[in-house]
């Protein structure tokens, strides 16, 4: 039995599932944040989007019904809960995409975290430049190292419609990454 299998079964044994849960946060914590960081942008976002993923896989455990990975599944449900964020705050604000784009390229460029080169910042500009879906799948395959099959369970979209989008993403860095 996997790792994550025998999680699974802790999680969902009402006596061992808040030790299980503590394991669970330990293991995957950091790599839901970044993975979520990249969609929402700013540190205290990726934060409060995180403790709504957590609460949501905590509530929802005994109802997961193991046809995907734990993995995959909790990056659907932290992508779910990143989506919402945004969807949420876009309501409330009347900025244009060209002005959150650059706000949130500005941010990330003055984040003490960030530590990147010059490639690195034309990287990320490049990618702030794709459209959502195109940017999502990128930083999933790229950056999360994801596979084409976690992301079509993440995403709900096929494998081929994924390789496509992605290669024609390489494409587009490939073109722009030296001009």
């Amino acid at each position: 039995m996997s790792k994550d299998a025998e999680l699974v079964k802790k999680l969902k044994n009402p006596a061992l599932k808040d030790t299980a849960f503590s394991e669970l946060l330990n293991v995957y914590q950091e790599r839901l944040y970044w993975h979520i960081r990249k969609i929402v942008g700013t540190h205290e976002n990726a934060d409060d989007v995180l403790q709504n993923t957590f609460i949501r896989i905590y509530k929802s455990i005994a109802n997961f019904q193991e046809k995907s990975s734990l993995h995959t599944w909790m990056y659907r449900i932290a992508y779910n809960e990143s989506i919402r964020f945004l969807d949420k705050n876009k309501k409330r604000s009347h900025q244009n995409l060209e002005t959150v784009s650059e706000t949130t390229l500005q941010v990330l460029f003055e984040d003490e975290y960030f530590d990147g080169d010059e490639i690195q910042k034309k990287l990320n500009t490049i990618i702030d430049g794709f459209k959502e879906k195109q940017k999502r799948v990128f930083q999933m395959k790229y950056f999360d190292d994801l596979s084409f099959r976690q992301i079509s369970e993440v995403l709900d979209v096929s494998e081929s419609t994924l390789k496509s989008i992605y290669y024609a993403a390489v494409k587009i860095i490939e073109q722009k990454i030296f001009l």
